[in-house]
């Protein structure tokens, strides 16, 4: 491996026009020429068992999907979710939540370690237990097979040689955020990879990625494959071959790009302006996050043509989306996640397969919570009782349900104390202290474990610079706090509220 990999459709980010916010990333995505028939070809509805794939990608925002073609061609040829939000904008308690479809008060994950997070509370807490693949493994007589490659849980060590229930097939990585000279536990066995060209994880895991349908479709068994990429996380390590990509881009300069915010909270308060060297670093730092996503777009194209390949594509639903987002000098801040912002809590989940509309946007209020159930009742597992989120099946299906949740919840704990941790932030990226926040259709609302206070009207302050809650009357902080005490401590369906956001 190790040659040009790139698809006909690449080098064509130029000719986009610049995704600034949510609303602007969708147009984009959804706009250019159709796909022909060969390339779009799927079903109206699936098999009894359909194939299910996922693509999580680690810190990918919006602004980055013009920089990836295979990526905004799903949009063309399914749905894109403009309102899905994480749980927390943090790699471990998102990931716990899509596995189990359970906020981070019922996993017991708040963030990467110990004691209240990581690989090893997910483990203790009998998390693995009841998750997407456990659940997909056990249909009787589906004989599914189940893969997972690449970035599982922080914490979670490859020469321990460990594989969690549910999986069939295991080529999981411990710290491998360089791409180069990691080691993956492969079904048990331990494989080192150096650094040549060939070793560049993304590449690896497209590579065992497609292998893997190639090899279930010959089998005719239906397959559930998560591959999880380290990219776009710092030190975002592009491809040899994308590495001089891009010169002199820069990151974005939103409304909210060095500005500073109106009665912030005080984690926020009394920020310099960034500095030139600062702003700098940033769009140097932007600069190697584009170019490390190509190879991401590079195994979506890959994954998308193996699907067509053999035959499976109609039966097939394939799924994009990112743990977290990421902020890059919004509100004075420098790189970095785990706010409330948008920026962090927002992300793309992007969805084709049989029966998605072409070209349909989805502005209801989702999250990935939602990713568990959806897969289990996509394979006929049936969605317990349990599980916090709700099943997306009605919208993939081109529905539009009557009643649909107010307000999903954002639990953080903080601030960050451990400098080994690979998502660890300084004072000038943000590292706020705990709080719990509700996300609604067009506001967010923060309650800080200090007493702070934040809300935000989308509506009129799309970049989030000005905190009106001291403006609420009275009636409508308590409405705001009842919503979000009646959240935080939710489980299964209570974590459905339709009114009161």
């Amino acid at each position: 491996m190790g040659g040009d990999r790139r698809s006909g459709t690449r080098r064509t980010w130029a000719l986009a026009p610049i995704a600034l916010v949510i609303a602007v990333a969708v147009a984009l995505a959804t706009a250019g020429t159709a796909a022909t028939a060969g390339v779009n070809a799927k079903s109206s509805k699936a098999t009894a068992h359909p194939n299910i794939v996922l693509v999580l990608t680690d810190d990918l925002s919006w602004n980055l999907l013009k920089y990836m073609p295979n990526v905004r061609e799903m949009s063309r040829d399914g749905e894109a979710f403009s309102r899905y939000f994480v749980t927390d904008s943090l790699c471990c308690p998102s990931r716990s939540s899509i596995f189990t479809g359970r906020l981070p008060h019922n996993t017991g994950v708040f963030t990467n370690t110990a004691p209240d997070g990581g690989f090893g509370v997910f483990h203790d807490n009998g998390q693995e237990n009841d998750t997407f693949a456990t659940a997909i493994s056990a249909i009787p007589g589906a004989h599914y097979r189940t893969a997972m490659m690449g970035k599982y849980l922080n914490g979670y060590q490859p020469s321990s040689l460990y594989v969690p229930p549910g999986w069939s097939e295991w080529d999981v990585a411990g710290n491998a955020y360089s791409e180069f000279n990691y080691n993956l536990n492969e079904n048990g066995h331990l494989v080192s990879y150096g650094s040549s060209p060939g070793d560049y994880l993304t590449d690896v895991l497209a590579d065992k990625g497609a292998s893997f349908i190639r090899r279930s479709s010959n089998a005719g068994d239906p397959f559930l494959l998560e591959i999880a990429t380290f990219a776009p996380h710092a030190p975002s390590t592009p491809a040899p071959r994308d590495a001089k990509d891009f010169p002199g881009l820069k990151v974005p300069r939103t409304p909210a790009f060095n500005a500073e915010n109106i009665n912030p909270p005080s984690w926020l308060a009394n920020r310099p302006p960034l500095q030139p060297n600062q702003i700098a670093k940033l769009d140097e730092h932007f600069r190697k996050r584009a170019q490390s996503v190509e190879a991401v777009d590079d195994l979506i194209g890959d994954i998308r043509t193996t699907l067509r390949k053999h035959g499976v594509a109609g039966d097939t639903y394939l799924a994009f989306t990112s743990d977290n987002g990421y902020h890059m000098g919004d509100h004075r801040l420098m790189q970095g996640k785990m706010t409330a912002f948008d920026t962090d809590i927002g992300v793309p989940l992007l969805v084709v397969g049989p029966g998605v509309p072409d070209g349909r946007t989805v502005g209801k209020l989702t999250g990935n919570i939602d990713l568990r159930p959806t897969f289990s009742e996509l394979a006929g597992a049936g969605v317990p009782a349990t599980v916090d989120g709700h099943s997306l099946v009605p919208l993939l299906g081109g529905t539009n349900p009557g009643e649909w949740r107010a307000a999903t919840l954002v639990e953080h704990h903080g601030p960050d104390q451990n400098q080994s941790d690979p998502d660890f932030q300084s004072r000038a990226s943000g590292n706020p202290p705990s709080y719990e926040a509700i996300r609604t259709s067009n506001a967010i609302y923060v309650e800080y474990k200090n007493g702070d206070r934040e809300y935000y009207n989308l509506a009129n302050d799309p970049y989030e610079l000005d905190n009106t809650y001291a403006d609420l009357s009275a009636a409508r902080q308590a409405q705001l706090h009842e919503t979000l005490t009646e959240l935080q401590g939710c489980s299964g369906s209570g974590c459905w509220v339709t009114a009161g956001g």
